[in-house]
């Protein structure tokens, strides 16, 4: 009887790591859709004649439809077993590509051109609220068969992967778009790769087939409302964690949509100039992701939020000291690729740090409910104040940029102390600490992160 739970036990071992390596394969067919698509879609809506506003409400509208539909997701779990509801809601995510390739022809045929922008924003809209239906599931499923002593390496792995996919197909994508543009056919670039992120979508719809889902029970004890966890948000740890992601996410939200606007309208680059800037950052974050990944693991992930949370509110500001491409690049894309990279990994391990697992698919929910919140009014304050500010004196644009970066800094101040960690982690030494940690292990993390890009091909071809 002892030699058969043995045996069972080491076939669920099996099962998890072979859904992990799915995850990985998912997850780059899902960063190939990123590039093709969702890179480009604000750069899209400037080239069907959108206003300034309106590409900033692309942004805040998403950032609010997406964590409501992720409250519709949690409520799914309770009912249907998350690979159902992930392989339906992705199968309907890839459809949702072909109302925009529809809007691209119908403006290259001049019908209804002045509405197209509507249509974009409404197209949108639906396919954010598909695309984060599924993110309960898929945050629940995937912390179940992940080790919690390997989190932080494990999401820097796949991070890492997913990273090195999507900056190099986006570099392509934004070549071929100038070719396009130079031939004055940029309309049909954007129909090609709106059909390229619609393949990529079905191919990752297809990969979660293979995938191993661990079973899960969400009993009537596990339920609790939104309204509870407002309430009690400011007496826990994750529910000040929540509040903070909530107004932080408020003061990024007003100049972070911006930034595709200032780079091709206001400082007039083309599409390879900006998107080389706007994935400079993701592939400095690729090159210390692994690195993160073992600070998180080591040193917990309240010390990389905190030190993340010293650099990421320079950032806005950082963007309007040069025009400089090659300063853009390696100044504030620099400063928030690496960054950004130890904010994003940390804020995903701690929530699993601080919840149970029968209650992660309601609490993430309601997590990235309040940050959709806080996303819809910082872009919408964006959207206000660029449509009003009206001065001559100094470019509209540098001034929202200022005021997201003290925004951002106030919210630093007044959250980070009061948060902490709660499992088990070395204790760092300050500026020495860090130094140390960074010289043992910056070698072999380089190291590791060159054999795993070059591997990408095993992840998709192995079976």
């Amino acid at each position: 009887m002892k030699k058969e739970v043995k045996k069972e036990k080491i076939s669920k071992k099996e099962l998890e790591k072979s859904s992990r390596h799915h995850s990985i394969k998912e997850g780059i067919y899902s960063a190939a859709k990123n590039a093709f698509g969702n890179s480009f879609i604000s750069p899209f809506a400037i080239a069907i004649n959108t206003s300034s506003s309106m590409v900033a409400m692309l942004a805040s509208i998403a950032g609010l439809l997406g964590p409501l539909s992720q409250i519709f997701g949690s409520k799914l779990i309770e009912k249907y077993p998350r690979k159902k509801i992930i392989m339906r809601t992705v199968l309907l995510e890839s459809l949702m590509w072909i109302p925009l390739i529809i809007i691209a022809i119908l403006f290259y045929l001049d019908i209804v051109k002045k509405v197209l922008p509507f249509f974009l924003l409404l197209s949108y809209a639906i396919y954010i609220i598909i695309a984060n239906t599924l993110t309960p599931a898929w945050f629940s499923w995937i912390g179940d068969v992940v080790d919690k002593k390997y989190r932080g390496r494990w999401f820097s792995k796949r991070s890492l992967l997913t990273g090195s996919v999507s900056v190099i197909l986006a570099l392509l994508s934004s070549f071929f778009l100038d070719y396009t543009k130079k031939q004055n056919m940029i309309i049909f670039g954007f129909i090609i790769l709106f059909s390229l992120a619609f393949i990529s979508r079905l191919l990752s719809w297809k990969s979660f087939k293979n995938q191993y889902e661990p079973k899960m029970k969400v009993k009537k004890e596990h339920h609790f409302s939104f309204m509870q966890f407002l309430l009690n948000s400011p007496k826990n740890n994750f529910g000040k964690f929540t509040l903070f992601r909530a107004f932080f996410s408020f003061t990024i939200g007003i100049s972070s949509p911006l930034v595709a606007v200032y780079l091709l309208r206001t400082l007039e680059f083309n599409y390879l100039t900006y998107i080389t800037i706007a994935l400079s950052g993701t592939f400095f974050s690729l090159l210390v992701m692994e690195l993160w990944g073992k600070f998180t693991d080591k040193f917990g992930n309240y010390r990389t939020l905190q030190i993340a949370c010293i650099f990421i509110p320079m950032v806005p500001i950082l963007w309007i000291v040069s025009t400089s491409p090659i300063y853009l690049i390696l100044v504030p894309s620099l400063v928030s690729g690496i960054f950004w990279a130890g904010f994003t990994l940390a804020s995903g391990n701690f929530i699993y740090d601080n919840v149970r697992k029968e209650k992660r698919g309601a609490a993430i929910s309601y997590h990235n409910m309040l940050i959709g919140i806080g996303t819809f009014l910082g872009a919408g304050l964006g959207a206000f104040l660029i449509k009003f500010i009206k001065t001559d004196v100094i470019e509209p644009m540098i001034i929202i940029f200022i005021i997201g970066g003290i925004a951002r800094m106030i919210a630093v101040f007044f959250f980070i102390p009061a948060l902490k960690e709660t499992r088990k982690t070395r204790k760092l030494n300050g500026n020495r600490g860090i130094k140390e940690f960074v010289k043992q292990e910056t070698v072999p993390t380089i190291q590791e992160e060159i054999h795993q890009v070059i591997s990408i091909k095993d992840y998709l071809t192995e079976k």
